[in-house]
Formats: structure tokens, sequence, C-alpha cells
């Protein structure tokens, strides 16, 4: 990283960057625009807390699966369109989520809701990272700027609107994402299909190197006490109302964004961003630790959750970041194979969480299960710790386009020679 990129504004951008990243907003917004709503769902469509978090499961299930095709799709039909696709297949499904009367319905529309939100993410950071000014650091800090404010006000919004009905949250998105879809294609310029066809393997055989996998792991398992406490804390504030809870999950955001904005940054250049994700994973598995001892108090609770958004703030921008330097593939490569194993933990927590809640509502399994993850995560992070503080001195590189352009010479004579290739 050079001292150009430290001093860049993250924030200056062309017209194209900020339409992407404002649909990245309305993106990220789905995440935790349920939440509030869990428990009125629960009540109203009479289903179990299980049942209710398969509204994430679904969701981030897809999406993970779906990261595996999003680089062999927009190497064939392009950045934009392949952005467009995604921004279609969440309005729609949003809209179709609001409109079923069963929590089956909503459940399965979600999952198309994940793969709209699968093509979208993937190629968003992409996009970004290739369009923004200030370089690569600086569309990070962006990327995860949309990404905490989307997370704070998907709650508030969800909040608002389900105080007035259970579906007003999922029309509110596709009416959001509807203009978020004008907006890219109005501002974001056509992009050229790649001179180089992603395989639909390469995200999973990307995982051989391990540098990806390892990191990749480090992101599943801190998603697991990430998602424990996004999918089924907001049971344990009950009694509370829908606009209260926007307002818990708003102020959980908001740290989220300067943290991820403000906090990072200044963590890591003072202490490296090993050493800072080791520290932050150990305060995060503490802060999972209060409520799973304490999961009874609602003011503890809440408190709890509110305070989690700093160290998720910071999680995310600097795992985010690791991944992308360290990674021995491609940038888009890295994306949704990282993508793919993080959202997985993403998707199952909050199922299994609720399943490991005991007849009496005693919550204490799941959160020091989501603990003892976030531990695991920094253990894991310490066998990369040389590779990270190479990235931090600018040490490590992604692959150069020529090396790439070698490499599609080389599929080319394995095809001339009989071998074949893997599309």
């Amino acid at each position: 990283m050079t001292h150009g990129e430290n001093a860049a504004n993250p924030f200056r951008q062309p017209k194209a960057v900020w339409a992407v990243a404002f649909a990245c907003v309305i993106s990220f917004m789905g995440i935790g625009l349920v939440d509030p709503i869990l428990p009125a769902l629960s009540s109203k469509l009479h289903a179990s807390p299980s049942q209710v978090e398969l509204l994430f499961t679904s969701y981030l299930v897809v999406t993970a699966v779906a990261m595996l095709v999003t680089g062999w799709v927009s190497s064939r039909i392009g950045a934009k369109r392949t952005l467009i696709a995604g921004l279609v297949l969440i309005v729609i499904f949003a809209a179709l989520a609001g409109s079923s009367n069963t929590i089956d319905g909503i459940v399965g529309f979600r999952a198309g809701w994940g793969l709209g939100n699968a093509l979208f993410i993937a190629t968003s950071l992409a996009v970004i990272v290739s369009s923004a000014t200030g370089g690569f650091a600086g569309a990070i800090i962006l990327y995860e700027t949309a990404l905490g404010v989307g997370i704070a006000l998907g709650p508030l919004l969800g909040g608002e609107l389900g105080s007035i009905s259970r579906r007003g949250p999922f029309f509110g998105v596709s009416a959001l994402m509807a203009i978020a879809l004008v907006a890219t294609l109005i501002l974001l310029p056509s992009t050229p299909r790649p001179k180089r066809r992603e395989s639909i393997t390469e995200p999973i055989k990307a995982l051989r190197h391990r540098a990806l996998a390892t990191t990749g792991g480090v992101g599943l398992l801190y998603n697991w006490g990430f998602f424990t406490l996004l999918g089924y804390s907001p049971f344990l504030m009950r009694p509370i109302s829908p606009q209260q809870l926007g307002l818990v999950f708003c102020a959980w955001g908001v740290l989220v964004a300067v943290f991820a904005v403000w906090g990072a940054p200044w963590l890591k250049a003072r202490f490296g961003t090993p050493r800072t994700l080791y520290g932050n994973f150990v305060l995060m598995a503490a802060d999972l630790a209060v409520i799973a001892i304490w999961w009874d108090s609602k003011a503890t609770v809440i408190a709890a959750v509110i305070v989690a958004g700093a160290f998720i703030g910071v999680n995310n921008t600097l795992v985010t970041t690791a991944v992308m330097s360290i990674a021995p593939v491609e940038r888009p490569v890295a994306s949704a194979t990282y993508g793919f194993v993080r959202f997985i933990g993403g998707g199952l927590a909050p199922f299994v969480a609720s399943k490991l809640v005991s007849p009496d509502g005693n919550a204490m399994v799941p959160f020091l299960l989501g603990a003892g993850t976030v531990l695991a995560a920094a253990v894991a992070l310490s066998t990369v710790h040389r590779a990270l503080d190479a990235a931090d001195r600018g040490q490590t590189q992604q692959p150069e386009r020529n090396e790439l352009d070698e490499a599609e010479r080389v599929d080319e004579l394995r095809v001339g020679a009989g071998v074949g290739n893997e599309d």
C-alpha cells in the first residue's frame, strides 16, 4: 500500500462509483431489515423461532452458493449487466416476499432475493475496486461504509415500516432497489466483457491456496458469531416494539459504520492488521459471552448488541482487506470465494442458534458457541500472521495482467492439444 493510497479521500469518487455504492447501501439494508420484525412475524404467522430464522438461512446460504457463479456470469456478460441482473432479481423477490401470506413463502422468496444479492454484492465490490479513485484501500473503506450505512438504516426502516405492516419492509426495499437500478443504468458506463472468461470452478479451486482458505475460514468463524447475535438477539429483547428494535440495531449499525471507516484504519496504522484483529476477536467473544451469561436481562442484551457494532465494523474492514490483499488470485475470484465461505457461516448460525436454545428460552449455549467460534477465528488468523504483516508493508501483490494473459495462453495451448478446458 502506498502513501498516496493512505492520503487519498475515499469519498471523492466518480458518479458511477456513488451509484453502485448507493445500490450497495440498499442491498445491505436487506441483511438487517427483517431483524425488527422477527418477533412480529413469529407471532402473526404462527411460526416458531427456528422457522423465522430461516429468513436469514435461505437468504445467506443461497447468497453463498451463488457467489461461486458470479464471476463465471460477469466474465461473459460484463460487470454492468451482472449488476443489473442482480438488482432486478432483488426488486422482484423482495416484492414477492412482501406479498406472501406464509412463512414458507417468505423464506422461499428470500432465497431468490439471495441469488440477486450474490450477483450484485460480488460484482459491486469488484466494480468499486476497479473504478474508485484513491486506490484499493480507499475502495474497501467506501464499500464497508456502504455496508455499515445499509446495516444501520435497514433495521430503522424495517422497524418503521414493520410497525405499519409486516409486509412494509419488503415492499420498501423493493422500491428503493428499483431506484438504485435506475441510477445504475444511467450513471454506470457500459463495461466491456473481460478478455478472460472465468471458469465456473475457479472460486472453489482458489481454496487450494492456503492464504485464501485460511482467511475465508476466519470470515466463516467470525460471521457465525456475528449472525448468531444479529439473528437471534431480537428474541431476547421481547417484549419490544418493531420501532424500538429498529433503533437498537440502528445504533448498532452506526457503530459498524464508524469503526469500519475510521476505527479500523486507525487501529491498523497503530497496531497492524493481525494484532488489531486478535484483540478485536477477543473483545467480540467477550461481548457474546456477556449475552450468553445474562441472556435474560433485556437491558444487558441491548447494550451488548450495540457495543458489538464496534467490533464487527473493525472485523468487516480488516478481514475483507486482508482477503483481497493476500489472496494469490484475481480479486473478483477472491471476492467470490470469500463470500461463499463466510456467508455459509452467516446463514447457518441463526438457525442453529434457534435449535440450541433450551425449551425455557435459555440462550446461553448458542451465544457461548458464537463466542467460541470468534476465538477460533483469532487462532486461525495467527497461521497467516506473516502474510498479513507483509501485506501491511505493501509487499503482497495480486497477479499481474501479463501473468493472467500467460495463463490464458497456456489454456489455449491445452485446448489445441486436445486436453480441453474447464468451461
